[in-house]
């Protein structure tokens, strides 16, 4: 059978392939799909290579939504065994899961209910909550006011200053438009976003990129990840995060095993390390949200000002409707707000 082709990557992981392990003669060989931003890939890598030497691991990265239409397409010949760190609401379609098998990786046990699937087909050890990357010092030139919430954002003096991620391709985007809807009803929900749709400059495909143009000062505020406001502070740039004081939403990050993976033992040796010591060791450098108990709150958290309580900050979002609302909700969107 031939070999997985990738698209070639415009950024800093070389044809989006990952090696956790040199081509050893009688390396086992897995593929793993994964929306997990790249810096952090990098790292989980570096950390899995030491406790999986034997095994060989190709990671393929795309942005939520495209990985959704990829593994949707290669539906009927599936070409990699794992997914890997995938928006939970991602995973619920039932197409996706349909295409699972179930899998209780070692340490699950320690999982809470809400963060692993009845059937075993999913878990999730890490997840991502919305902030505000704020630059201070555009607002300040221009005597603007720090928002603290959805609401603020939508006032007009913000025209232009706000980006926001593409929830089409953004797990990140479509978590924010989800909460809102879910937390204001959908009467009220569409009309604040078509009123927020005022001040928007861009919507722009990745969920951290907001943020990122926020900091060089290219708007005033992108709406994004509290990893990537956190990230920002803690590299020098002039950033403020705020989380929303009317609810942020949150999402999970889920993987799960494939059932027509071609290495089943290596790809379920894979998730057990996910959620391994070593792998918890590293989650707190990269997520605001943590599932497995114990795993330490970083000090860039910290600088920003995030809790390490996030129980009153995040809107308790109703994932299994977020998932069944998904293509209507993104349709109107397109339809009414989309550009």
């Amino acid at each position: 059978m031939r070999a997985p082709t990738f698209p070639k990557l415009h950024s800093t992981i070389p044809a989006l392939l990952l090696s956790l392990a040199g081509l050893a003669a009688h390396a086992g060989t897995i593929t793993v799909y994964t929306a997990l931003e790249e810096d952090e890939i990098k790292d989980y890598v570096a950390a899995a290579k030491k406790d999986l030497p034997d095994v060989d691991v190709k990671v393929l990265r795309l942005s939520t939504g495209d990985l959704g239409a990829r593994i949707l397409a290669e539906a009927a010949n599936p070409q990699h065994d794992v997914i890997w760190g995938w928006a939970l609401t991602n995973m619920l379609d039932p197409r996706i899961t349909a295409l699972l098998a179930p899998y209780a990786p070692q340490g699950s046990d320690k999982l809470k209910p809400a963060d692993k699937a009845a059937d075993g087909k999913w878990f999730a050890t890490t997840g991502y909550m919305a902030a505000f990357c704020v630059n201070t010092e555009v607002l300040k030139a221009k005597n603007l006011p720090v928002p603290t919430s959805w609401k603020d954002l939508a006032n007009p003096i913000y025209k232009g200053e706000v980006v926001m991620p593409n929830p089409v391709s953004s797990g990140t985007g479509y978590l924010q438009i989800a909460a809102l809807l879910q937390s204001k009803g959908s009467k009220d929900g569409w009309q604040y976003l078509k009123a927020l749709d005022g001040n928007v400059a861009q919507y722009i495909k990745s969920g951290s990129r907001p943020c990122k143009a926020a900091r060089a000062g290219e708007f005033g505020i992108g709406t994004s990840l509290a990893f990537a406001a956190m990230q920002s502070v803690d590299e020098g740039y002039p950033v403020k995060m705020v989380i929303p004081s009317d609810g942020a939403g949150y999402e999970l990050e889920a993987s799960g095993l494939m059932a027509k993976a071609r290495n089943p033992a290596d790809a379920k040796r894979f998730l057990d390390w996910t959620l391994s010591p070593g792998a918890t060791a590293l989650y707190g450098k990269y997520k605001e949200i943590v599932t497995l108990p114990g795993a330490p709150q970083s000090k860039a958290a910290k600088a920003a000002g995030l809790p390490a309580d996030l129980g009153k900050l995040l809107y308790p979002m109703d994932f299994a409707q977020s998932a069944k609302d998904r293509e209507s909700i993104l349709a109107t969107w397109q339809k009414t707000i989309g550009r």
